[in-house]
């Protein structure tokens, strides 16, 4: 018999989903990273080849090359297991609980250039891939995501504050994908309670950005976790909205509201959870070796975008978590051992 980690297709589906340059491709490539500085048995393990690969390159790039990937210009798949600790079982009548198996969450994630999604104008003519309006290359892109994101039940949405302060285009690449997704869930009977059944991670992106701390630091939403031994500065799931909130307020189309009104009205209010996030995390320096509210930049900016550099060590914040939280909530409502 063939371990459940590579038995198959992965239980689990994950879309991710986001404006060009908000971050996508980094904290893909971040998780890894992430996941080794945790303090528990949680890692990532490639289904193939390919992911491995990614996982490979990519963690390189970023922690011995300090450079930033670059973005996707091509739909990218990956499959991964997350394997974690087994799960807490309570003993029966009072007996010992056994240890069960290593906890395994399947991710079958897609990445794709932000541009992707775009307008989401359809061909004149007629509907995508109708008669007399043959799609492009670009249009079969747009429907295999939109097919990924129809048959997936979870979604990473990545909002780039510091994206929208100069484009505000966050709603431009959202109300697209969701208007087409609302159809298909409704042609497919699986809109009946007028919501998208759909778990919907929303990260709020460079959380280590000057401009975005210093935004939760005046709302007072900061924290540190307790056994964090470098007090890097943290944002509670439960003020992440607020945080989203503060910042759709600086956008350069003023629509940004318009993002978080939308995932309102289409997913369950059970079925969101914001995050705070950041891939590279703050810099500390080795000797101090804690959080330094004078000296905390970890990027050093270049005359363009893709030269910019990574100062000093990785150290990830909420990269692991959505990922975790989606897995073990599709997990709850439908079992591993109820795939087929």
């Amino acid at each position: 018999m063939q371990p459940e980690v590579t038995r198959g297709r992965p239980d689990h589906n994950i879309s991710m989903w986001g404006a060009p340059g908000s971050g996508k491709t980094t904290l893909l490539a971040a998780l890894f990273i992430a996941l080794t500085r945790r303090n528990d048995d949680w890692k990532i393990v490639g289904s193939d080849p390919a992911s491995s690969d990614y996982l490979i390159e990519r963690t390189n790039a970023l922690s011995r090359g300090k450079v930033f990937p670059e973005a996707s210009r091509a739909l990218e798949r990956y499959q991964w297991t997350l394997i974690g600790p087994p799960a807490r079982r309570s003993g029966f009548w009072g007996r010992k609980a056994k240890a069960g198996p290593p906890t395994r969450i399947g991710i079958n994630m897609i990445d794709a250039p932000g541009g992707l999604f775009g307008t989401g104008r359809r061909p004149a003519g007629g509907a995508p891939g109708g008669a007399g309006a043959p799609d492009g290359p670009g249009d079969s892109r747009r429907h295999e995501l939109l097919d990924n994101l129809a048959e997936s039940r979870g979604i990473v949405f990545l909002f780039d504050p510091i994206r929208e302060f100069t484009f505000g285009d966050a709603f431009d690449h959202m109300h697209a994908p969701l208007t087409r997704l609302a159809e298909r869930m409704l042609a497919a009977g699986e809109f009946g309670d007028g919501k998208l059944p759909h778990h919907i991670a929303v990260c709020v992106t460079k959380f280590d950005d000057p401009r975005v701390l210093e935004t939760a630091e005046k709302r007072r939403l900061l924290t540190t976790d307790i056994d964090d031994p470098y007090h890097l500065p943290r944002v509670t799931s439960e003020d992440a909205r607020e945080l989203f909130h503060e910042l759709c307020q600086v956008s350069a189309s003023g629509n940004a509201d318009m993002v978080l009104n939308a995932l309102d009205q289409f997913f369950h209010p059970d079925r969101i959870r914001f995050f705070a996030t950041s891939s590279i995390g703050f810099y500390v320096d080795r000797r101090t070796k804690t959080f330094d509210w004078d000296d905390f930049q970890n990027m050093l900016p270049g005359e363009a975008d893709e030269d910019s550099r990574i100062r000093g060590q990785l150290h990830p914040i909420n990269v692991v978590e959505p990922m975790l939280w989606l897995g073990q909530r599709l997990a709850a409502i439908r079992p591993a051992t109820e795939a087929t």
